[in-house]
C-alpha cells in the first residue's frame, strides 16, 4: 500500500547542531515516508545557507526571515533583498512574525510590528507563503495578517489558546504542530479543538522533540501523525492524506 508522503513544513537545519550528520538526518527521514522538508532561517546568513543545502539534497526546500527577536531594520531589508533576488526557488518567507515573550518592551515591539509587516507586503508582492513564530503573541500575529489581507499563513508551534487560533482558521490560515505534542498539553488541546483541515506537522528541529533536551529531527514527523490520529480518533492515513492535502494547498508542493 501506497501512503501518503509526510512534509516537514518547519525545520532548521541550517542548524550547526546538524553540521556533523545532515545526510544521516535527511536518511532516517526518508525512511520515516518524509519527502520534503522545508528549511527556514533566522538571519541572513541561514537563508544562504539553506540555499546552498538545498542545491545539494532535492528533500530540502529553503526559506529566508529574520527572528523576530533581531530588531535591526537594516538586516531586514538585506533578507528583502536576497528573498527578491532568489524569489524563483525560495517555498516561503520565514521564520518571521512577533516575540512578546522575548522582547516586552513598547520600543521593541514596535520594531518587531514594522519589520514583521514588512515581510508580510514583500510576501504579498511575490505571492509567497509566510512561516509565522509568534511566541506569547499568537493573537496579535493574527490580528496583524488579518489587517494586512494576508492569505497564505503558516503559524509554526503556536502558544496560545485554540479559541485565538480559532480566529485564524476562520481567516484561512493554517497552524502546524511538532512532536512536543506528545508532551505538551497546549499543544494537545489546539490539535483537539482545530479541525484536521488547518493543521499542518513539523518538528522546529533542532527543538521541539518528543521529549525535552534531545535533538529533534525530520524523522520525528511520523510521531505527529500519530499524535493528531490519537487525539482525533482518526486513522493515521486520513490524518497524513489530509496534512498532505493541507500542505499541498498552502505551498503549492507537488
Amino acid at each position: 500500500m501506497i501512503h501518503p508522503p509526510l512534509i516537514d513544513t518547519h525545520a532548521h537545519l541550517c542548524s550547526r547542531e546538524f553540521d556533523r550528520d545532515l545526510p544521516d538526518v535527511l536518511k532516517r527521514a526518508e525512511k520515516a515516508g518524509v519527502k520534503k522538508i522545508i528549511a527556514v532561517g533566522e538571519t541572513l546568513q541561514d537563508a544562504t545557507k539553506n540555499l546552498e543545502l538545498s542545491r545539494c539534497h532535492s528533500m530540502i526546500l529553503p526559506a529566508a526571515g529574520l527572528y523576530p527577536t533581531l530588531l535591526d531594520i537594516s538586516q531586514a531589508r538585506k533578507l528583502h533583498d536576497f528573498i527578491l533576488e532568489h524569489r524563483d526557488v525560495l517555498i516561503a518567507i520565514g521564520e518571521v512574525g512577533l516575540d512578546y515573550w522575548a522582547v516586552k518592551n513598547g520600543e521593541g515591539k514596535e520594531i518587531q510590528r514594522y519589520i514583521f509587516k514588512s515581510f508580510i507586503h514583500l510576501s504579498k508582492s511575490l505571492d509567497l507563503p509566510l512561516n509565522v513564530h509568534s511566541r506569547s503573541a499568537g493573537r496579535h500575529a493574527i490580528a496583524i495578517l488579518a489587517e494586512e489581507g494576508k492569505k497564505k499563513v503558516q503559524l509554526h508551534a503556536f502558544d496560545g489558546r485554540a479559541s485565538a487560533a480559532l480566529t485564524g482558521v476562520e481567516a484561512g490560515f493554517f497552524f502546524s504542530i511538532p512532536p512536543s505534542v506528545a508532551r505538551s498539553r497546549q499543544k494537545q488541546k489546539l490539535v483537539k479543538h482545530l479541525p484536521l483541515s488547518a493543521l499542518l506537522t513539523e518538528t522546529d528541529s533542532p527543538v521541539l522533540g518528543p521529549a525535552r533536551d534531545t535533538r529533534n529531527e525530520p524523522s520525528n514527523i511520523r510521531l505527529v501523525i500519530r499524535a493528531i490520529a490519537e487525539i482525533k480518533n482518526a486513522p493515521e492515513r486520513e490524518v497524513t492524506e489530509t496534512l498532505y492535502e493541507n500542505t499541498k494547498r498552502l505551498y503549492h508542493i507537488a
